[in-house]
């Protein structure tokens, strides 16, 4: 059992999700003395969150389902700019408009998640525009800079594995971490934030802002990280062989964010249905104990469960409905996730590599031939020996499209425009 008496830490800390907190005894009396507000950060470099900004995500929601207030920070001014952390290289930097877009867009997940101000709730959605965007540099270097030292700096992960490899870090990104711990002074100055929480790989960056409320507010601030996630088999969490598993429903669709879910590896349907769903614990241990063919059923339920949470239930159950009819009666379900492709492009024939590349269920030639080789290659539920099949209009089935699919979890429907 947990030590925490304050409802939030121990949902947290009972659920997985902590990694290291800073004087948690402190942070765990004022958390059950009083409500408090906490936010995390969100770089605006997509139009869409993806799975990587799940887990944080669902500690706001915990937040302020234990009676507290949460801040999504978004990250308008400090995009500009890049969080040199976990990266090899300088980010590109994007337009003010672009920025604002995906803005826009990221505001919608977080409805998903969190209730505003606006619909009944307490969060915030903050930008680091709004006080980055108007800083006098000279200002800026006197009264925040002057808190810093360079010595230290070049101390934290981020600056220092970069440095190490010998890779170039630009002294844009070099400030990231002096903005990052600005930030969290101004919403501590503005809504009166103690708390930053966010992954294990930002304590460094965290704890500077903590030292700098400290010397410019006389301020006491928190930290609370949690673990980077890898699934059991210690690869990174939410990678495919398509790429990033986005949470906006144009890049990924409902069903195949339930299929992703739905192919979590058996040793982390427990921990994941503690982090990603909002089922209560005696029924994830319940769950979690199903053994061999029955802890499929398990996994379906997680699928169906994180879907529901980001999609919706109607969305979900119809995701679970379309893999049940896909797998267990071996439909055609026209449910299925889609590519549209030129009429003229396929009456002309495709072959099938270039077919698979194209549907996005391969990154290249090279890996459907290994498919292939793998027997794991199916046109119309039909297994393919033969890489230079060609796939044409003589495919399109009474429901007038072509079936692909790699493996037995895997399913994309070809449409002709």
């Amino acid at each position: 059992m947990s030590a925490y008496k304050s409802d939030f830490l121990n949902v947290l800390a009972e659920r997985g999700f902590i990694h290291q907190v800073s004087e948690p005894e402190t942070l765990d009396q004022l958390a059950k003395s009083q409500p408090i507000t906490a936010y995390i950060g969100y770089d605006c470099t997509a139009p869409s969150l993806h799975i990587g900004h799940l887990l944080p995500t669902m500690m706001l929601h915990w937040l302020q389902q234990t009676g507290h207030r949460p801040i999504a920070l978004m990250g308008g001014g400090t995009t500009r700019v890049g969080d040199p952390s976990g990266k090899d290289e300088t980010r590109r930097v994007l337009t003010e408009d672009v920025i604002n877009e995906n803005l826009k867009s990221i505001r919608q997940t977080f409805s998903k998640f969190l209730k505003f101000e606006g619909a009944g709730g307490n969060a915030i959605m903050a930008n680091n525009a709004e006080w980055l965007n108007a800083l006098n540099y000279i200002d800026f270097l006197r009264d925040v800079g002057r808190h810093f030292s360079v010595n230290r700096m070049l101390s934290f992960d981020s600056v220092k594995l970069r440095i190490d490899r010998q890779q170039e870090l630009s002294f844009l990104e070099f400030n990231y971490m002096i903005l990052q711990a600005y930030d969290f002074v101004e919403l501590h100055k503005r809504h009166g934030c103690v708390l930053q929480m966010g992954g294990s790989d930002q304590w460094g960056n965290i704890v500077n802002g903590i030292d700098l409320g400290r010397r410019m507010e006389n301020a006491q601030l928190f930290a609370l990280t949690a673990p980077l996630i890898t699934t059991a088999s210690g690869a990174k969490m939410g990678k495919t062989a398509a790429g990033a598993v986005w949470l906006n429903a144009d890049l990924m669709s409902p069903y195949q964010y339930w299929q992703f879910w739905r192919n979590t590896e058996d040793g982390d349907v427990t921990r994941f249905l503690k982090l990603f769903t909002v089922l209560p614990l005696d029924e994830i241990v319940r769950l979690g104990a199903l053994q061999g063919s029955e802890l499929n059923e398990a996994k379906k339920v997680l699928a169906t469960e994180a879907t529901a949470l980001m999609h919706g239930r109607e969305a979900a159950d119809q995701a679970a409905e379309t893999a049940r009819r896909t797998f267990e009666q071996g439909e055609t379900s026209l449910a299925l996730p889609s590519v549209s492709l030129p009429r003229a492009e396929i009456e002309a024939g495709i072959g099938v590599l270039a077919a698979f590349v194209k549907a996005g269920l391969a990154k290249s030639n090279g890996e459907v031939r290994r498919a292939i080789a793998n027997n794991a290659i199916q046109v119309n539920d039909v297994r393919i020996a033969d890489d230079k099949r060609i796939v044409t209009a003589q495919d399109l089935t009474a429901d007038g499209v072509i079936k692909l699919s790699l493996g037995k979890k895997q399913h994309i429907l070809i449409k002709p425009e």
